[in-house]
């Protein structure tokens, strides 16, 4: 008899129940990005255009503003990991950075300079960076070491949900505004506050051994040197990746670039991000079975396709095509890269840990934006895409040559 097909049924039975397995506060934690990514995304995928052509900063401009704005996340992050190894409590660290993401909505809308949205987009980012690190370390506490995978990758698909429905209102508010885009921009306060309430009644402070009062008595980065050299490498393997990519706002620019109207530019987004909530819980469960070294190549190289594509692109639909790639690669590693730092580090340094990835990671995000931009500035939108395409394929090629001692 021949064999017996694969059971999709029992697959698919597995599969909910390791949804049904995980804790409240990791779909509560899931849905408070949700609503502030729609906010931030629905501000970020009009902003770029905002920024360019009715405040009339150059690509230059845009590219520092985007890769401060990031780096600026990141530095806040070590500071707020640190303290919530400290302290103990993650949660006010939590709703303190999305309450300061929440009150800066307003000040978009009401921009008349660039240098309003640089400080709106500042303390945005710091609140993002404030709320980055203890939310991440919170997961790895609520849930056992063998659903790390299938917890971040729920967050980071409920994540990115958010982040298609945003530009989705947009182009939905373009339209009923007539292309307002500062009347279009004050949609972003409702979902924003709105995370801000969910998190406050609804996020529990994990209650575990691994937070007994007194297991750190010290609040000082010298605590960094208990981390392991296979943390520190995977530290050094994020700041690559993101090297090899830059700040999103330059597929926003992209699509205009190749001719999409204002109006309809969000869409680039809501297909990143629709790719990016389909494959993000999918890989993110794959991370807890499969070699962690195989799915991060499987990744550079989508993103190399993207890179390529992107460069190659002379209409909307190519455009469409590449951003869908590169949210298959976010998918892909995104939460990968959580799980990786989260299994590397000892409990009691989660946050610092995190703190100092997404540091390294942010300080190669300004240095790959500002790139970016120049390059966009000085040999068009081609040779941006084609340097982070190379950049992605000396990645790949240095991590096929590394084989780690086992």
């Amino acid at each position: 008899m021949p064999p017996s097909p694969p059971d999709k049924t029992a697959s698919s039975a597995a599969v909910t129940a390791v949804y049904r397995t995980l804790p409240r506060s990791i779909w509560v934690l899931g849905f408070g990005s949700l609503f502030m990514d729609m906010s931030s995304e629905l501000v970020h995928s009009l902003l770029p255009i905002f920024m360019a052509t009715v405040l009339g900063a150059s690509m230059m401009t845009i590219g520092i503003i985007e890769g401060i704005a990031e780096a600026t996340a990141a530095v806040s992050k070590v500071f707020s990991g640190a303290f919530s190894d400290y302290f103990r409590k993650r949660k006010f660290l939590v709703v303190l950075g999305y309450g300061l993401s929440a009150i800066t909505k307003p000040i978009f809308p009401l921009a008349t300079t660039v240098w309003w949205v640089f400080g709106a987009r500042f303390v945005d980012r710091i609140g993002k960076g404030i709320r980055g690190a203890p939310r991440d370390a919170m997961v790895a506490d609520i849930v056992p070491a063998q659903l790390r995978g299938a917890a971040y990758g729920l967050r980071q698909a409920l994540d990115s949900v958010g982040a298609f429905v945003g530009p989705l209102l947009a182009v939905a508010f373009m339209i009923w505004f007539a292309n307002d885009i500062k009347a279009v921009l004050w949609v972003a306060v409702i979902p924003a506050f709105l995370a801000v309430l969910l998190l406050i009644v609804a996020v529990r402070e994990p209650e575990t051994s691994e937070h007994a009062p007194g297991s750190s008595n010290s609040l000082a980065f010298a605590d960094a040197r208990h981390l392991s050299l296979r943390y520190w490498l995977i530290v050094a393997l994020g700041a690559v990746f993101t090297l090899a990519r830059f700040s999103e706002a330059f597929l926003i620019l992209r699509a205009q670039d190749v001719g999409l109207a204002v109006g309809y530019v969000p869409f680039i987004m809501i297909v990143m991000n629709i790719v990016y909530a389909t494959f993000a819980y999918p890989a993110g469960a794959a991370a807890d079975r499969l070699s962690a070294r195989t799915l991060l190549m499987f990744g550079l190289g989508v993103l190399i396709v993207a890179d390529a594509v992107l460069a190659m692109a002379s209409s909307p639909g190519i455009a469409f095509l590449g951003a869908a790639f590169w949210g298959l690669h976010m998918a892909l590693t995104q939460g990968l890269l959580s799980k990786l730092v989260a299994d590397t580090a000892p409990a009691t340094l989660r946050g610092t840990a995190f703190g100092i990835f997404n540091l390294v990671s942010g300080g190669a995000l300004l240095l790959a934006s500002v790139i970016a931009g120049l390059l966009w500035s000085m040999y068009g939108a081609s040779s941006t895409f084609i340097a982070g395409a190379l950049f992605a394929a000396f990645a790949a090629m240095g991590l096929l040559l590394y084989h780690p001692k086992r």
